[in-house]
């Protein structure tokens, strides 16, 4: 096991979902509850990371990224951040990329709450944010459960982003799927097999708590 990768792996992880969950939140609510005429075309942009090749992800997010784009310059020159090839860039990039794994539970989460809940809880005299915070939210967590598990393990396992956006620096972004790839590239398949089975792992558990939360929805919502 490679643990220096293992822990870059779990630090973007762990990073990636918590920067996410807030507004993750705010813009499922908003597609869940909406009624603007260019939603369609609102989640059809959520679900390009879903579609598209992570090279091409990645390829893209290098050029935006890069210190010839505008971002990138800007980055560099009032922040001294490099936003390619370091641990900053990539956590950016894995943001992006993983919005639609964070946004997609939450939104079916709160569009299954009856929207007589929250007239209810008006007419008691809450107002919008405490309706938000007292009602919408504890019948909304396993949606939140979801998204920051499938956000977790998508991360874990990402490859085709990491490599074209961190490359592959030992303790920034070499993370466990590099590693595999570099270990496969050495014919060193016993160490490939035991980082590989510890994404599969990571990835069984994220499925069953996804599949628990749904378990526990209230029947109404389901």
């Amino acid at each position: 096991m490679d643990w220096q990768a293992a822990r870059v792996s779990l630090l973007l992880a762990g990073l990636t979902a918590v920067l996410l969950l807030p507004p993750g939140i705010a813009l499922a609510r908003w597609l869940a509850l909406t009624r603007w005429r260019g939603k369609p075309l609102a989640e059809a942009l959520l679900m390009l990371p879903l579609l598209l090749p992570p090279t091409v992800i990645g390829f893209y997010l290098l050029v935006a990224l890069g210190h010839g784009s505008w971002l990138g310059a800007w980055a560099a020159r009032h922040l001294d951040l490099q936003l390619v090839f370091s641990f900053e860039g990539l956590l950016l990039a894995s943001v992006l990329v993983n919005l639609p794994f964070m946004v997609q539970p939450i939104q079916r989460a709160f569009a299954a709450i009856p929207q007589s809940l929250r007239e209810a809880a008006w007419v008691c005299g809450l107002g919008r944010w405490r309706t938000f915070v007292r009602i919408e939210l504890p019948l909304a967590w396993p949606g939140l459960v979801s998204g920051i598990a499938l956000t977790a393990a998508h991360t874990l396992g990402e490859f085709g982003v990491v490599l074209m956006v961190g490359g592959s620096i030992p303790g920034q972004t070499r993370t466990l799927s590099i590693a595999i790839y570099d270990r496969v590239q050495a014919f060193d398949l016993a160490a490939a097999h035991v980082m590989a089975l510890a994404l599969v792992a990571s990835s069984l558990v994220a499925v069953a708590l996804v599949f628990a939360a749904d378990r526990r929805r209230p029947l109404q919502e389901r």
